[in-house]
């Protein structure tokens, strides 16, 4: 089987009740599982796609507060607060069209370092 041309990252991490946010379980239409679970379909629905691009279910990516946190390699592109909604329009525009989801890309904070 050839090496996928893109992998993509889903954060599906769980933690304990009390603990800071995860992107697994963050409640209806916000709950990475589910983002998973769509972005499986909306790949799977696009022939053209199979065998070109993986999608992963992962553990935690890092900007917890601002999941579901979902990475495409090897573009190095960051999507935050993704719902399974926006699976077919990250299929469309990023997988087939190479035009990032601009309204989805998370940008990460500067580094306090000077």
């Amino acid at each position: 089987m050839p090496r996928p041309l893109r992998h993509v990252f889903v954060c599906v991490n769980q933690r304990p009740v009390g603990a800071k946010p995860a992107c697994g379980s963050r409640g209806p239409g916000k709950d990475g599982e589910a983002v998973f679970a769509a972005l499986l379909r909306s790949v799977g629905q696009r022939s053209e796609l199979w065998g070109k691009v993986a999608v992963t279910g992962c553990g935690c990516l890092g900007p917890c507060f601002a999941g579901p946190n979902v990475v495409v390699y090897p573009d190095a592109v960051w999507y935050a607060g993704v719902t399974p909604a926006d699976a077919g329009e990250i299929v469309e525009h990023h997988l087939i069209n190479d035009e990032p989801v601009a309204r989805l890309v998370y940008t990460f904070p500067p580094d306090d370092e000077g």
